[in-house]
């Protein structure tokens, strides 16, 4: 069998390169926000899935590690991949996906530990891209009221 890339392929090659991160985040609700910096690779694997291995450092010290994976499943007719990071034992699986009518932005579901410790929460991931070398991923969780919120965001920069 051999998987012939679409269209919808060819968006996520726009995210191959190497890239400089800052992320902003809060680790509780209460705290105020903090900025970490890294960077990250992304590289294509055959033209259907793209792999972003990123480092940065952590706010309590040492490196953290991540890798993510999209792809795009014609048969199911949506965007997939998965998330893990050395900081975390969860697998975060995105189950499904689509980009916006403009072709900016993909929004990408998964679920995932709750942030307060019980059971688990839906989560949003939003890819942006902002201009050809800008691109941001904004992370939300659905609360217990259905209303979604901010938990981070993170901005790209091209470096090469």
């Amino acid at each position: 069998m051999q998987a012939e890339p679409q269209k919808e392929h060819a968006w996520l090659e726009q995210l191959v390169g190497n890239w400089a991160s800052e992320c902003e985040f809060s680790m509780t609700p209460d705290e105020p926000p903090v900025t970490i910096k890294g960077k990250e690779s992304v590289r294509s694997l055959g033209g259907l899935w793209t792999i972003g291995d990123g480092e940065g450092d952590m706010p309590t010290g040492g490196v953290g590690r991540t890798v993510m994976t999209l792809g795009y499943d014609p048969q199911k007719g949506t965007y997939i991949g998965t998330f893990v990071g050395s900081m975390m034992t969860h697998l975060w699986n995105y189950t499904s996906g689509s980009v916006d009518a403009a072709g900016r932005v993909l929004t990408l579901d998964a679920e995932g530990p709750n942030m307060s410790g019980d059971g688990t929460a839906k989560y949003k991931d939003a890819i942006e891209f902002v201009s050809k070398d800008h691109r941001t991923l904004t992370s939300r969780i659905q609360g217990e009221d259905g209303a979604w919120t901010e938990i981070m965001t993170v901005h790209y920069r091209r470096t090469g």
